[in-house]
């Protein structure tokens, strides 16, 4: 298999992994935690079932079409990048992370009309492992794409 074959098969793995696990945890969220409980695991982080209509934090709550559209650009953004470097070492991992977490939210947000959120932590917004997967996709997409250059 060529590296860049290779390449996209690893991203959509990757996808599949990073949607199956969000949605199954989400699904359990929902099913054992009633909307707007606060349940404590240890200090300083409890799990709360919250319904998230924006992006990060709640901005742009509301934006509806407009938002999803600013959300499948970025993704069309990211693949074309993608495309053009899919033989590149480890830019599959951070491509997979990033497209499966945004594909989560966006399937809460067709079927809810909101992000489910659960984990919560003190003094931090509400969130979800879709969105832990999208900054940690951010860190390493830069980490990937500006490291050393092979020679």
């Amino acid at each position: 298999m060529s590296p860049r074959a290779a390449g996209w098969s690893r991203v959509l793995m990757t996808v599949g992994v990073v949607v199956a696990i969000d949605q199954i945890t989400k699904a359990w969220a929902v099913a054992e935690i009633m909307r707007g409980e606060e349940r404590n695991v240890f200090f300083l982080l409890d799990l709360t079932h919250v319904r998230n209509e924006g992006v990060a934090f709640g901005a742009f709550a509301g934006g509806g079409l407009i938002l999803v559209l600013l959300i499948g650009g970025a993704l069309a953004g990211l693949l074309a990048y993608f495309a053009a470097n899919a033989a590149k070492p480890l830019l599959w991992l951070p491509t997979g992370m990033l497209l499966g977490g945004a594909l989560g939210n966006l399937a809460d947000r067709a079927r809810e009309g909101a992000v489910i959120d659960f984990i919560d932590p003190a003094a931090w917004p509400a969130f979800n492992l879709a969105d832990v997967m999208i900054v940690a996709g951010v860190l390493l997409l830069f980490y990937v794409a500006e490291g050393r250059q092979e020679e």
